[in-house]
């Protein structure tokens, strides 16, 4: 019983996780984030403040909510890739089928709604700055997933992977922004994350598995 309301109280969370975050993603899309305070979107989601900071430290965080479970994704791919499979490969291969998914983190999805988060995101300084707490937190679990050691080696390997994947991903973003589908983006995506994956190849070698 002890597990089971364990598992109900995490559900539950994740779920307000999720509510009051889209209620304040709503609001900063009509009205733009400087123009929507934190006990507006308090209010909306039926919550106190106090309540909603235990939730989301900071006001960024509500928009930033939908990239945490991609803050160790980089490193899981690492992790868990087949023997055999360099870190490297194992991340090429990952980006590129997330480029045939068209999966957002990739930059590579005009989906409107897609496409409004994003000009949200970058057209927003606070929110850019308190992205790059979420990279550095990227960077710091891949280079784990490297090496446990986690030595100036693997963290140097995993700040140039970090960068790279936020590069192809914004360039694929902007290229869309400015008008161009999806379709029209992706053979220059893929070409793009080769000529990348090829030079990171080239300027380091990646530890290997333990």
């Amino acid at each position: 019983m002890t597990a089971e309301r364990t598992g109900l109280r995490e559900r539950k969370k994740r779920l307000t996780y999720q509510a009051v975050s889209e209620a304040a993603i709503s609001m900063f899309l009509e009205r733009g984030f400087d123009q929507v305070s934190v006990a507006e979107v308090a209010a909306a989601a039926a919550i106190s403040k106090p309540t909603l900071f235990r939730y989301f430290p900071a006001k960024e965080d509500l928009v930033l909510h939908r990239f945490a479970d991609h803050e160790d994704e980089a490193a899981r791919v690492v992790s868990a890739r087949p023997d055999g499979v360099s870190p490297l490969d194992a991340l090429r291969r990952h980006f590129l089928d997330g480029l045939d998914r068209r999966d957002p983190v990739t930059g590579l999805c005009d989906v409107p709604q897609v496409l409004a988060f994003h000009r949200l995101l970058y057209g927003t300084p606070s929110l850019v700055a308190r992205l790059y707490g979420y990279q550095s937190r990227s960077e710091a679990a891949l280079a784990r997933a490297l090496d446990p050691g986690t030595p100036v080696a693997a963290r140097l390997a995993a700040g140039q992977i970090i960068a790279v994947l936020r590069i192809l991903a914004q360039e694929n973003w902007r290229r869309i922004d400015a008008g161009e589908s999806a379709d029209q983006v992706h053979g220059d995506a893929v070409a793009s994350a080769g000529l990348a994956f090829a030079q990171l190849g080239k300027g380091l070698s990646a530890p290997s598995r333990r």
